[in-house]
């Protein structure tokens, strides 16, 4: 690596990132060595630590950091040549003396000799500290090639231990920077990453644009097809009249030209299909490699807690040891910010709540030390969080008598809540089954914290336990927070999104299923009752009437409080790149952010929680509204809803007229693409399509409707002026259920196929 690659950084921040690199291979080794004093693997890269720590602190000149680094590699030799054993009480020391390596680093450069002068105390009790140690050993002199250590002096540039030259201080960090296999290492601001990201996303966006645009090019070559069949039939009626040589000829040539085209169309759809799938494939390698450059280790968040665990089994007389499992797991850079408080605080509860102490463990037939483990790995597109232990576990039976207690609920609903609910009570504001506050836990935040920041990041938290065998917490989070799985739906003709963490289920939800109680409307949902309330009323988008039949329901849930969303309509689930709202817009009420869809079209994405407290204040307001049409489903059938698709005014008009004069309710589109757009977002019984329409024609319209799984089962009738045999066959072939045209239908007889196709009006 050349030093061009460390080129903007200062002499000390290189000292800052060597501190850091090597006190976290200290932590590691003295951790190891406490388990096992002899390991000569660990003593060897304790002292090569140390080494590169005091020549680094030689070449920035930081005294207190060549003194500390200095007595350590002096023990760390001495433990090698077998002259001292490193017990629990040296390994205490020592790490007291990284921990003073890591203040010196956390120093400003500015304030190091105001800094050294006032801790100079502290240092010179820790290197004291350390002479006394290896002068307890009786072993003699220190290790041959190094100088002595000496309270009061600071070791000399020209003692027996070289000094680096300044050239290889870059060498010295890039060699403990986490990069591998020689790779160069650049820094870069975390706001050009997320314009990097941003502009990837709306890359993989747009590249996605040249599909309906493939589409609308496939239909251009089927009008050229019905244009060669025109010209044939056309040729064949000059043929029969016995047209001069010239016109068959000048026929010839058109038709001749007419092939051209269509063979030159084909070719460039061809073209434009490969280029389709490269700018695709392109744009989503794009984006990937965008969103690598922000994930990092999982160990570079969590690589103090193994210290944090050993630190907080010993005030409280246990033994734990930490496994870690999945360190390389590659986490986003702000995800890993985010997990480090909550993941701190059930580490901690663990080893306070969990692991019992010895006499317990013995007790209980298990090992005098307690296994408390960390994992992290990639699981179904998200991230997954696991911290277990092999405690006690939560007795149900005391968690039911303290929710009681508490007088978070009654005994007899307590007496029913089973496993999963009773847990769920943990994660409360202020709820603790330790009756005592110590500085380690009992103040009941920790568990409410975690459940907070996993909802902020729309991600979920499950907890399981098993009494007398440990505890398990599983977070379950997005790999990214740039990036959102949701639920796409329709309300009021728009697209919204939910993210699926926090959808607990979706159901197409009967009429008939529907109970009023108590004023409100509800249905059974997993032998709960589920309050039933439009999001077209909690966004505030009116109150237009709802499909009958079978409603889409999103159930949510908040604090065991759930919650029926009748939206307009499902529209599938979809990975949206997230845009922040403009900040100068403030806290847009139940909405989080937002997000471009496949056809660059804008979507907001739910704030569900806000979503969840607009409807709390709907209840307890008592402005709750029912659900349209379905007050009463005893009543006589409502009307049928027909879509009319045609860009004819006067078709529309006329279709209007006979179709709401007989009692059908009729609305209208204006195009294909309008039509499609109102059938994706409404509900309708019938669909009255004309052919020739600009954006999107008849035919592609009936084929989108009939291949979307939502949509297919509705009827469609397609009403043109082309009578010819080849074009009915063409729109049957589609997926039409009913070809009418328009030069010779009247009143009885579009009404006649409207009522063989969905019946009358109101039945």
């Amino acid at each position: 690596m050349s030093t061009d690659d460390f080129s903007d950084f200062s002499m000390f921040e290189l000292f800052r990132i060597e501190t850091d690199n090597q006190t976290k291979l200290l932590i590691a080794g003295l951790l190891a060595l406490e388990r096992n004093n002899t390991a000569a693997d660990q003593l060897e890269k304790l002292m090569r630590a140390a080494h590169s720590l005091k020549g680094a602190a030689r070449i920035v000149d930081v005294a207190a950091a060549v003194r500390v680094a200095h007595g350590m590699e002096d023990c760390f030799v001495a433990a090698q040549n077998g002259k001292i054993v490193l017990e629990q009480r040296h390994v205490d020391l020592l790490l007291g003396g990284v921990d003073l390596l890591e203040k010196i680093a956390r120093t400003q450069e500015s304030d190091l000799a105001r800094w050294e002068n006032e801790q100079k105390g502290e240092i010179d009790a820790f290197v004291a500290a350390l002479a006394r140690m290896l002068k307890e050993s009786n072993n003699g002199p220190a290790p041959q090639g190094e100088a002595p250590i000496s309270s009061g002096a600071t070791p000399e540039a020209g003692a027996s231990q070289p000094v680096v030259p300044t050239g290889t201080v870059t060498k010295t960090a890039a060699s403990t920077t986490p990069a591998t296999g020689g790779d160069r290492v650049l820094r870069v601001t975390v706001e050009h990453l997320n314009r990097l990201l941003g502009l990837a996303g709306e890359s993989l966006v747009e590249s996605h644009r040249l599909n309906p645009f493939a589409v609308s090019l496939q239909r251009l070559k089927r009008q050229q097809g019905d244009l060669t069949k025109m010209l044939d039939a056309l040729g064949d009626t000059l043929t029969d009249q016995n047209t001069g040589e010239e016109t068959r000829t000048r026929l010839n040539a058109v038709q001749k030209k007419v092939m051209e085209c269509r063979q030159f169309l084909a070719d460039r759809l061809l073209e434009l299909d490969m280029f389709d799938r490269r700018a695709g494939n392109l744009s989503h390698h794009l984006y990937e490699e965008a969103l690598a450059c922000r994930m990092r280790p999982f160990a570079d968040g969590i690589h103090g807690f193994p210290r944090m665990v050993r630190d907080v089994a010993r005030t409280l007389g246990k033994e734990v040891r930490m496994e870690i499992i999945g360190e390389n797991t590659r986490v986003d850079r702000d995800m890993l910010e985010k997990l480090e408080a909550p993941l701190t605080h059930l580490v901690r509860n663990a080893v306070d709540h969990g692991i019992e102490s010895r006499e317990e463990r013995r007790q209980a037939g298990k090992p005098d030390e307690g296994i408390l483990r960390l994992e992290a790995r990639h699981s179904a597109g998200m991230l997954q969080v696991i911290v277990s232990d092999d405690g006690r576990g939560i007795d149900l039976e005391a968690l039911r008598k303290s929710i009681v207690k508490k007088k978070l609920t009654g005994v007899e609903v307590a007496a029913k809540l089973n496993e999963t609910e009773l847990l769920e009570f943990l994660f409360l504001p202020s709820f603790s089954m330790k009756e005592g506050v110590t500085e380690i836990s009992g103040r009941g935040v920790g568990l409410d914290a975690v459940q907070h920041m996993v909802r902020e990041v729309r991600g979920t938290v499950r907890v399981f336990s098993k009494l007398g065998e440990g505890m398990r917490f599983q977070l379950q989070l997005p790999l990214t927070l740039s990036v959102a799985r949701t639920l796409l739906v329709a309300i009021g003709g728009e697209a919204y999104a939910f993210p699926l963490a926090y959808i607990t289920r979706t159901v197409k939800l009967p009429a008939t299923k529907i109970e009023l109680l108590e004023g409100r409307q509800h249905f059974q949902f997993d032998g709960r009752q589920i309050g039933l309330i439009t999001a077209r009323q909690v966004l505030g988008l009116g109150g237009a009437s709802l499909p009958a039949g079978e409603l889409p329901v999103i159930v949510v849930e908040n604090r065991n409080n759930f919650y029926g969303v009748v939206v307009d309509r499902f529209l599938g689930e979809r990975e949206l790149v997230v845009h922040p709202l403009d900040s100068r817009l403030g806290k847009i009420q139940d909405i989080s952010a937002g997000a471009l869809m496949e056809d660059g079209s804008p979507a907001l994405i739910v704030d569900v929680e806000d979503l969840i407290h607009s409807i709390d204040q709907l209840i307890s307001g008592g402005s709750l509204d029912k659900v349209s049409g379905l007050e009463a489903p005893h009543e006589a059938g409502r009307r049928k809803r027909i879509l009319i698709v045609d860009d004819s005014l006067t078709v529309r008009e006329l279709e209007r007229k006979i179709l709401d004069g007989n009692g059908y309710e009729v609305e209208m589109a204006v195009n294909g693409m309008d039509g499609w757009n109102a059938v994706r977002t409404g509900h309708f019984d019938l669909i009255i399509s004309d052919v020739d329409m600009p954006r999107l024609d008849g035919i592609e319209l009936v084929t989108l409707i009939k291949k979307d799984a939502n949509t297919r089962s509705l009827p469609v009738m397609i009403v043109s002026y082309k009578d010819r045999e080849e074009d009915r066959q063409r729109g049957l072939e589609a997926g039409a259920d009913y070809y009418l045209t328009k030069g010779s239908f009247h009143d009885d007889t579009l009404l006649d196929a409207v009522r063989d196709l969905i019946g009358e009006a109101g039945a």
